[in-house]
This record gives C-alpha cells, sequence and structure tokens, in this order.
C-alpha cells in the first residue's frame, strides 16, 4: 500500500506517490520514445459478451468499452511519460483486454509485449506471506508469536507478533527510508544486500510507536517475515516459495532471485532514483535489496493465475493452497490511514478490489482481483518515475478501474508515508 517496495528516501521532503489523480489533457511522449504505435494484443480464446455493458460490477468489454480503454491507457501514458505498459483484464463471463503499449527498451525500440519478464516489487510480499500462512496451517508457526521466537536483536521483539509484522502494524523504521541505504544502493546498484545489512539499517532507528498501534507500510517486516519462513520451512526463502508456492500454482515464469539475472526477453527499466537524479537502465540493478519485501520477477499470465489464488486461497486446479481459517485472517483488513482502503496480512483491499502493487527501481506493477465480479486486472509498466506526486501503476488503475468497474474504482490516495 502506502508507496510500494521500491520508492526509496532521499532526504525528508520525499513523499509517497500513490493515489488519486485526476489525468489532465495530454502531455508529451515518454523519455524520447517513438509515438505510440498501435498497441501489441496478445491472443485471446473468444468470450461471450452480453449485450448490456453496464450492469454488474465489471462492464462487459465490448468494442465500445475496448476503445475507451485504448485512448485512456495511451493517454496516461503520454501524461506520465510511461515508455512501455501491458495491461491484462479478465472476466469469467464479460471478455477480456489484453494490450501492450509503447516500447519496452528505448535503445532498441524493442515494443511492449504481452510475454516479457518485469521485476513485480512489493508483489513479492504477497509471496512471502503465503509462505508463512502456510506453516500456519502446517503448526510450525502461529501468527501472534513474537517475532524475538525466531529473529534475536529485533527491537520490541517480544512484543511484535508475526501478524502485526504482516500487517504493517509493527512500529519498526523502515530500512529504505534510511539515507545511508539510499546513499548506499545508488552509490552501486549492482551491489548485493543481505537481510542482516538491511536490518541494521533499520534497527539504528527508534521504533516509531508501539506494536498494533498504527498502520505503518514497511519493507523492515517482510525481511523478518522472509527469515521466520526459512526457520521454520528449514531452507532457502526463494527454494521454500518456489517448491511450496509457485509449482502448486503452476507458474513457471515466476522466480525469486538470488542476484541480478532476468530472464529473457524482459523489459527495460527506466528510473530516477540514482544518485544524481538522473533517468537510468536499471533492469541489470540487484534486487536482494528487496528480498521478501520485493526482488521477485514474473510475466503477465503468472500474473493473471496468482490474482484470484492469493485472494481466495484457493489454486487453479481447485484445490486449498491457504486453508479457509488462515486465508479469512489473511483478508481481515483492518483499517488504514488511507481512506477505502484496507490492509490484511500482506495483501490490500481498495474499493473491493484485493491484491497488491510492486515498485522497484525503473518498473511498477498491479495485480488485483475483484471477487464480487471474478474479474483480474494486472498491469506492467517499465518505470517508476511519479507523475503529479502519483506512482504510474495506481493511475493505471484508477483510469482503468473508473471505465470497467465504476463502483469499485482503485484509488489509492497519495499521503506522507514509508517508501
Amino acid at each position: 500500500m502506502t508507496r510500494s517496495c521500491g520508492r526509496m528516501r532521499r532526504g525528508a521532503a520525499t513523499a509517497v506517490a500513490v493515489g488519486v489523480l485526476v489525468v489532465p489533457v495530454a502531455g508529451g511522449s515518454a523519455f524520447g520514445a517513438p509515438a505510440f504505435a498501435g498497441p501489441t494484443v496478445a491472443t485471446e480464446p473468444p468470450s461471450p459478451t452480453p449485450t448490456d455493458s453496464s450492469t454488474g460490477d465489471v462492464r462487459a468489454l465490448t468494442p465500445d468499452v475496448t476503445r475507451q480503454l485504448d485512448v485512456a491507457v495511451r493517454q496516461v501514458m503520454r501524461q506520465a511519460n510511461v515508455p512501455g505498459v501491458t495491461v491484462g483484464l479478465w472476466t469469467p463471463d464479460k471478455g477480456n483486454y489484453v494490450r501492450s503499449f509503447g516500447v519496452a527498451d528505448k535503445s532498441t525500440g524493442l515494443r511492449m509485449s504481452p510475454d516479457l519478464y518485469v521485476r513485480i516489487g512489493s508483489e513479492t510480499k504477497t509471496f512471502t506471506v503465503t509462505a508463512l500462512l502456510e506453516l500456519v496451517d502446517e503448526g510450525k508457526v502461529g501468527l501472534d508469536d513474537p517475532i524475538g521466537q525466531y529473529v534475536s536483536g529485533v527491537p520490541n521483539g517480544e512484543r511484535i507478533t508475526l501478524r502485526e509484522l504482516a500487517g504493517m502494524r509493527s512500529g519498526l523504521f523502515n530500512y529504505s527510508e534510511d539515507p545511508e541505504f539510499f546513499k548506499a544502493l545508488t552509490s552501486d546498484p549492482q551491489r548485493p544486500f543481505t537481510p542482516q545489512q538491511l536490518l541494521d539499517y533499520a534497527f539504528k532507528h527508534p521504533v516509531l510507536f508501539p506494536p498494533g498501534k498504527e498502520f505503518s507500510y514497511c519493507n523492515t517486516n517482510l525481511i523478518l517475515l522472509g527469515l521466520v519462513v526459512e526457520k521454520a520451512g528449514g531452507e532457502p526463502l526463494q527454494d521454500f516459495i518456489k517448491k511450496n508456492v509457485l509449482t502448486p500454482a503452476g507458474m513457471r515464469h515466476t522466480v525469486f532471485p538470488t542476484d541480478a539475472a532476468f530472464p529473457t526477453p524482459h523489459a527495460q527499466g527506466y528510473t530516477d532514483q540514482t544518485a544524481d537524479g538522473k533517468v537510468a537502465d536499471t533492469a541489470d540493478w540487484n534486487p536482494s535489496w528487496g528480498w521478501a519485501a520485493g526482488a521477485m520477477i514474473s510475466d503477465l499470465n503468472d500474473l493473471r493465475t496468482w490474482a484470484p489464488t492469493v485472494a481466495t486461497g484457493v489454486l487453479p486446479d481447485g484445490t486449498t493452497l491457504i486453508s479457509p481459517a488462515t486465508q479469512k485472517q489473511r483478508l481481515t483488513t483492518a483499517p488504514t490511514t488511507i481512506p477505502g482502503a484496507g490492509y490484511g496480512l500482506g495483501i490490500f483491499n481498495v474499493q473491493g478490489w484485493i491484491g497488491h502493487n510492486g515498485s522497484l527501481p525503473g518498473y511498477e506493477s498491479l495485480t488485483i482481483y475483484l471477487p464480487s465480479a471474478k474479474a483480474t486486472l494486472v498491469v506492467l509498466l517499465n518505470t517508476d518515475i511519479d507523475y503529479k506526486g502519483a506512482e504510474p501503476s495506481t493511475v493505471f488503475g484508477e483510469t482503468i478501474t473508473k471505465i470497467v468497474s465504476p463502483q469499485h474504482i482503485f484509488n489509492l490516495p497519495a499521503q506522507p508515508a514509508a517508501h
């Protein structure tokens, strides 16, 4: 919620950028990228389209609605200077919409396409927490266990529970807001970080509030939960997630990297989170600084699978990934400081859309599911540069849902909070 994994602190004036944004009339093209040629369209099986396009929680994706989406996505791209974006919207009975616009690589002109890998930033949190909840179901950990039972040296470690970590209510300082961390990362983006190094940046700061008292989005929480999964699961986090989450879900194009390696084909990423503030290419940046909070890589079709899986706890084959009782706890979304949005255990609910956003330098993503319509929306883009104080993925999410689900608009207001 708030700013997802990727926005680091560059000084006290830095603010979060997620939010409601009324998109004004058109601006310039993206970073000198070529003008928007036609969209790249993925092959989709035909879906029945009801005649009435306005009934229900999601409108039927008629030719007219599809044209509205095409125009709106292009407009946001021009205004927010987004080089390339892929949008996937799937419904069981009102049609599908899968389009890619713009370029994946400005230097080569490679077109954005639905088959490209991207870094998914804080969507990683949904996988880490899913792994934790599997261990809860197995009786190996308890959500109300104190983190000090698993990791030593945590401020308030005997009072902060795993539930409070997953729900962003620990009171711990967010390491990615530490100025020395930002300097270390941007001075050498290829350098690796260990989980302990990340915690060291956080733990030198005093706690912000007593456990459970407030909501404060914090990547430190997920680093700790990743260590819990490793200890209770008995293997490295990436191996546990692959074996117990990705493989059962059939997600063959989602990986938890241990270095800067990036599967091909992938989009180039563009960020201004640099030492000099200039826009840089980021595909070869090492994502280890995000680890359990934000290091993972995926593609459109795998995230299409993940959206209903994480929102329901049920695998594509109908079997259970997370028990109904534990899944109910995950989806208990206590109020946050953000109107209309609740945050559960590593997952949010914004106006009925359940899922998570993600941001890592150069990349943003949004993977959400609307249970009332069994609709899935995935947005992937190759920049994280804010547009008028808003994350571009949020601008796309709001713009798209205004058209297709006007009673359920994905609108995360901008506000000062953790990055």
